[in-house]
């Protein structure tokens, strides 16, 4: 398996939230995982972030975020340059991802706990 070291935005210490499985799920399948979010936390092992790095180094990015706050983080995300975005569901973005599409990164309408759980990450 390789390493893709993701940043989930939208990151919740809350354990019934999609967001804290899908940090758990990424960690037991060895990948490296920045937390974003409001709130502070631990999930994981992991400490969520509450300010943006612009200096973080990740492959992917998972969306746990309404899109209606995206629009805060399009410059931002662009200025990482992840190889991709994924829009869970309840995420998805049309221009944003057509933003992302225009600047070469993939943008992917999926979700990542199944995408972790059937092998296809």
């Amino acid at each position: 398996m390789v390493n893709k070291p993701t940043l989930v935005i939208g990151a919740s210490p809350n354990p019934d939230r999609y967001s804290y499985k899908a940090i758990e799920m990424l960690r037991s399948k060895g990948h490296t995982v920045i937390a974003f979010g409001q709130r502070k936390g631990i999930v994981a092992g992991i400490t969520i972030d509450q300010e943006w790095n612009p200096s973080w180094k990740v492959d992917t990015i998972t969306l746990y975020l309404n899109p209606t706050l995206q629009t805060n983080f399009y410059n931002a995300i662009l200025d990482l340059h992840p190889t991709r975005v994924i829009f869970n569901p309840g995420t998805e973005n049309d221009e944003f991802a057509n933003l992302l599409e225009e600047n070469e990164i993939e943008a992917v309408s999926a979700c990542t706990l199944v995408m972790l759980s059937i092998g296809n990450y």
